[in-house]
């Protein structure tokens, strides 16, 4: 499909949503080192299991500010008052189950900074540092293998097709689409 602008893009970006045009144009696969965005997304992937993405994207702000700007720390220390405030906003996806593990992940997200020095370390060593460029898929033997060491550090909402998505959101697995204008960017390394 050709765009207005003259550029074509994955057949997955709504044309009539401006956000989820920046998001495909700007985010989507564009490799991300930092951890509170890595965390960010992570939260918001898991958010988005049984719904689709751009439901999940036109929230993020909400989301933002009411998980204090996925401050770790903050989410780490959440209380029955802060699931009680969450399930009660409705700028967000108030599933009660998905409130409690965005807390409970952040802990083990947290576990696994300390380890590996900072989560990026730990997200980038599946791939040896480097871009995986696959197209079509839904989950691989990398989502597979990175959701099975998740689910045993204690993560939950972290199937391998979540984590698939999250890969590819965070520009481990770069997926643009076949005559997407981005199809061809070689964007490797730190």
């Amino acid at each position: 499909m050709q765009w207005s602008d003259g550029k074509i893009r994955c057949r997955w970006a709504n044309p009539n949503n401006e956000t989820y045009i920046h998001y495909h144009d700007e985010e989507w696969g564009v490799p991300v080192y930092d951890d509170r965005k890595l965390f960010e997304m992570l939260i918001l992937e898991s958010f988005q299991a049984g719904l689709s993405w751009e439901c999940v994207l036109n929230k993020q702000e909400a989301f933002r500010e009411a998980f204090d700007g996925f401050d770790l720390e903050k989410v780490c220390a959440y209380t029955e008052q802060d699931f009680e405030r969450l399930q009660e906003n409705p700028g967000i996806i108030r599933n009660k189950r998905k409130i409690r593990a965005a807390a409970a992940n952040a802990k083990v997200f947290r576990e696994i900074r300390q380890e590996y020095g900072s989560f990026s370390d730990y997200l980038w060593h599946w791939t040896d540092g480097k871009v995986i460029y696959e197209k079509g898929l839904a989950s691989s033997e990398l989502s597979d293998r990175v959701s099975k060491d998740l689910k045993k550090r204690g993560m939950t909402f972290v199937g391998t097709t979540i984590i698939y998505a999250y890969l590819q959101a965070v520009g481990v697995i770069y997926s643009h689409e076949d005559g997407c204008f981005l199809e061809h960017r070689e964007d490797s390394g730190k």
